[in-house]
């Protein structure tokens, strides 16, 4: 056993499906959850600058002392997570979610959405390629996907949000049989996506697929435990409080803890 929280870690409020997630598996783990908010988002800065962000966020949970940490980020995962240096056990997205779309298609056709700097790392195209060799990916970034859901617009039948994915996603419909969301903002999307792509097209949530993952790579906290959640954000935490109860069905007002990570 090993009673020390679980870290997770994203660049704003995306990650929390992959806490969701957690909750619904293992429900006594403490969870440790730290939105970079202040930076948000990712997906349009360099390389060195989403390594250099990562570093410090790796730094301020080893202070923590948790045993793990799930980075919760599409764009860490396929950008920085090759050139991060922790003692700390981690775990990115890229890998299981490319083993669950593999697993999924019946055709081989997957579609891949995700943020700009992860769509250039072609990370998940090569561990496609891996895990399902002569798969046809079709890979899409969707640049305003994240401040949708971070202004919290991610109700199906919002006028916006029809109209944003209608123009992200309307080469992908009926050229896919399986969808893999590539940054754990997306979730928070899903049911719209759902709606646009149609109900023969497979969604893999790689936040849930990857708390899956780590949860069994990871010594478990005592059964007996009652896990608790500590939210800490970079910015002011009052729209993070907002969006996050949410997308975790519970009242977060006076939770979240405002945090500086940059040196």
């Amino acid at each position: 056993m090993d009673n020390r929280p679980i870290g997770v870690f994203d660049s704003g409020l995306g990650g929390l499906t992959t806490v969701s997630a957690l909750g619904a598996i293992a429900p006594n783990e403490d969870i440790i959850y730290l939105g970079d908010t202040g930076r948000v988002p990712y997906g349009s800065r360099s390389r060195d600058t989403i390594i250099r962000y990562a570093t410090q966020a790796l730094s301020w949970f080893t202070l923590k002392n948790v045993k793990a940490v799930i980075i919760a980020c599409g764009t860490v995962s396929s950008v920085a997570l090759p050139r991060l240096i922790s003692a700390l056990p981690l775990f990115g997205v890229v890998e299981p979610a490319s083993a669950k779309a593999a697993l999924l298609t019946p055709e081989g056709s997957i579609g891949i959405i995700a943020t700009n700097a992860t769509i250039r790392s072609r990370a998940y195209e090569a561990t496609l390629a891996k895990n399902s060799r002569g798969s046809s990916v079709l890979s899409r970034a969707c640049p305003l996907f994240v401040p949708l859901v971070e202004s919290g617009y991610i109700a199906p039948g919002n006028a916006i949000v029809q109209a944003v994915i209608a123009d992200h996603l309307a080469d992908l419909r009926g050229n896919v049989d399986t969808l893999l969301l590539g940054c754990t903002h997306y979730p928070l999307l899903k049911d719209a996506i759902a709606q646009f792509m149609g109900t023969a097209v497979n969604i893999v949530d790689a936040g849930a697929e990857t708390a899956q993952y780590a949860l069994s790579r990871i010594k478990p906290t005592a059964a007996t435990a009652s896990g608790t959640l500590k939210c800490f954000v970079t910015d002011r935490p009052d729209n993070f409080e907002k969006v996050g109860s949410l997308f975790l069905g519970r009242d977060l007002t006076g939770e979240v803890t405002q945090v500086t990570l940059d040196s």
